[in-house]
């Protein structure tokens, strides 16, 4: 069996219906050499209730891991818990600080609004100390219902040289698409899907402070940035999770898409 099958086989958590890998960062990094990785938040996990394709796509990535302080906190609940929180928003960096040194290591971003993915790539090339993010495209607003314009954005990945691919297109969307595209892109070893990242990356939006990161709060900071936007995710759909998630606590949830 080869190794990184092995490493995908570890412990994991299982909240609703997903499986969330048990493991630190710094194993994380040791260990993420191929496949597809997702960071599932209370609100991904709001939608694998009722997205079939969604939730299909979660199961066809090799690496689930913990994106939120919130669900690291109620996953004390179990017998065993996981053992951090590892935020799809900072892991890039840690990532490529990490391969900073690795030549073989040519990053993609795919994601945000013209001009963000250049300006991340800028950022990040600088920090690196080299060229490690080799290009960025900021694709058209519905461009995952776009055969054409998601044809050409597979081409223009393959052209580029890169053996990593950030896509940061927004939740749920991203996941779907890198379910169905990445099997056309087969020099890239490693996909992820890391939401905001590519705006954090450029500066473009801000992060809430640490300490509120720390107590998990980083969602009402989100909130009072971007009401508009970020009111149905929070006040609306998330609740909706700590529902199920009281079913499981009490032995009567049923994974929607089982049968």
């Amino acid at each position: 069996m080869p190794q990184e099958h092995t490493l995908i086989q570890k412990k994991a958590i299982s909240i609703l219906n997903i499986d969330i890998k048990s493991i630190t960062e710094p194993e994380l990094l040791c260990k993420l050499e191929r496949g597809m990785l997702v960071t599932p938040n209370i609100d991904h996990l709001f939608h694998l209730q009722k997205n079939r394709e969604f939730y299909e796509a979660y199961q066809s990535a090799e690496w689930v891991i913990c994106d939120s302080r919130i669900i690291y906190f109620l996953s004390k609940l179990f017998p065993e818990s996981l053992p951090e929180a590892i935020p799809g928003s900072s892991f890039l960096r840690s990532f490529y600080m990490h391969h900073k040194n690795d030549l073989e290591c040519k990053i993609f971003l795919l994601g945000a609004a013209e001009g963000v993915g250049r300006k991340a790539m800028e950022n990040i090339n600088r920090k690196a100390g080299r060229k490690i993010v080799i290009g960025a495209h900021s694709p058209s607003y519905g461009f995952e219902k776009n055969e054409t314009e998601c044809n050409e954005i597979v081409n223009l990945i393959n052209n580029s040289g890169a053996t990593v691919l950030v896509v940061g297109a927004g939740g749920v969307k991203q996941e779907i698409w890198l379910a169905q595209y990445r099997h056309r892109m087969p020099n890239v070893k490693l996909f992820m899907a890391l939401g905001a990242t590519i705006d954090f990356e450029a500066g473009n939006v801000r992060r809430a402070p640490m300490m509120i990161r720390k107590i998990g709060m980083e969602w009402l900071y989100r909130l009072m940035m971007e009401p508009k936007r970020m009111y149905r995710r929070y006040l609306v759909n998330d609740p909706i999770f700590f529902f199920h998630f009281a079913k499981q606590l009490r032995g009567t949830y049923i994974n929607p898409f089982s049968a």
